[in-house]
């Protein structure tokens, strides 16, 4: 059964928003993220070594800002889930298509990091992925 990895922010400044959130929290970067560089993708984790929050570089064009709690309002984030083999993404592939979850991305060839993104019934997107 897949575990939840840590949740996914959309931002269009990385580097900000995990700033934000890891001063907020009392979180610390993943090693290799603290220092600023590649920012599309940064890790926060607990000091314990879990994983927290993840943030993810999107365009400008991708990132309308939140009108919530306005019905249908756009919120940005989804959830990562990790299982440990690709055997097991085959099958919780099988099990959340029967659950109602719609398959939306399939990099479950990627050698170095195999996914995939599904939308649950509702819409919300999350990932599972080999980890």
């Amino acid at each position: 059964m897949a575990e939840l990895l840590h949740t996914v922010l959309d931002a269009t400044d990385v580097r900000r928003l995990a700033e934000f959130y890891r001063q907020f929290l009392g979180l610390v970067y993943r090693p290799g993220d603290e220092e600023p560089g590649d920012d599309d993708w940064l890790v926060l984790t607990w000091p314990d070594g879990r994983r927290a929050l993840a943030f993810n570089r999107v365009s400008a064009c991708e990132m309308a800002p939140s009108g919530w709690p306005a019905p249908a309002a756009v919120k940005h984030m989804h959830l990562d889930t990790v299982v440990s083999s690709v055997e097991e993404l085959d099958a919780e592939h099988a099990r959340v298509l029967g659950l109602g979850a719609s398959l939306r991305y399939d990099r479950s060839s990627d050698p170095d990091e195999p996914l995939r993104a599904y939308a649950d019934p509702a819409g919300h997107i999350f990932c599972i992925l080999v980890g």
